[in-house]
């Protein structure tokens, strides 16, 4: 007789872990790898190589970046000791004795002075918007310019639009488990914007905020001004496309006007002077003009 194939034990509230379930629901790093190394080519003219992470969590974007090219080096930056020894325990393991020699992991305050300057710093799935006021978002992106190199970009992405200050349920279904994510509560007068995260399984247990959001939602004229006033010189807002039906492409092209859109994703990327490519394209422009 053959042997007995061991069946796969399906997800419940009490055995699933709660950091892998959000990297499968919520992280997309192999794109964000692919998207900032493609608009850093046509903005800059080269191949970034040097990657901080801020609020990295587990550090699964940094895994990525290391593994994506063997010149490439990562900086995570987390304030949440638990979550990074997750990151340590569950994916530096998967990288080989070279990638992982070219990450490194602090924990910290983000508005701390970090080691080295970077070719490439992110702020992703809207984690700055822990800093309630314009004098601590203001003091972020100071000391994130002062660590890029001098062709360096900021990538920082942003949710909008007048379905981001309703009460909503969202639910999608992602393999074996369902999303949710809970928009409770929001303060028109101070921006305050409470949110979580539930995930439900197949025999219908639940694990119950599994992440609790208490941020203040950052508009984009609000943040376009903030870098200015930290120092940038260079800010663009990275539009999503959307096919014949209305529905999102997944790809982000700068533009300068759009149409007014209830529920909106976005990227901002931000430097300090205009990119090398895009000055030299303006260059051209005005002496062909």
């Amino acid at each position: 007789m053959g042997k007995k194939r061991k069946r796969k034990k399906r997800l419940n509230a009490k055995t699933a872990d709660r950091h892998a379930l959000y990297q499968k629901s919520v992280q997309a790093p192999e794109f964000e790898v692919d998207f900032t190394t493609w608009f850093y080519k046509r903005r800059v003219g080269r191949k970034p190589l040097s990657l901080r992470e801020d609020f990295c969590g587990t550090a699964l974007l940094c895994t990525k970046w290391v593994q994506s090219d063997k010149r490439r080096t990562a900086l995570g930056v987390d304030i949440e000791r638990s979550v990074l020894d997750w990151g340590r325990d569950n994916l530096l393991p998967e990288l080989d004795p070279d990638e992982a020699g070219r990450l490194t992991l602090v924990e910290g305050d983000v508005r701390d002075v970090h080691p080295d300057r970077h070719d490439v710093i992110v702020a992703l799935n809207y984690s700055y918007f822990c800093f309630k006021t314009r004098d601590l978002v203001r003091g972020y992106f100071e000391k994130v310019r002062g660590h890029l190199t001098d062709d360096g970009l900021f990538f920082l992405d942003l949710f909008g639009g007048w379905e981001s200050q309703q009460e909503l349920v969202e639910k999608r279904k992602v393999g074996s488990f369902q999303y949710i994510w809970e928009q409770a509560s929001f303060n028109p007068i101070t921006a305050d914007f409470l949110a979580h995260i539930h995930f439900k399984f197949g025999n219908g247990s639940k694990m119950k905020r599994a992440f609790t959001y208490d941020w203040r939602l950052w508009t984009l004229p609000e943040l376009r001004e903030l870098l200015a006033e930290a120092g940038f010189t260079h800010v663009e807002v990275l539009w999503e496309g959307e096919d014949e039906e209305g529905d999102g492409t997944g790809e982000f092209h700068p533009q300068t006007r759009v149409t007014n859109d209830p529920g909106f994703n976005a990227y901002l990327v931000a430097s300090v002077g205009v990119p090398p490519r895009l000055a030299a394209k303006r260059k051209k422009l005005t002496s062909t003009g």
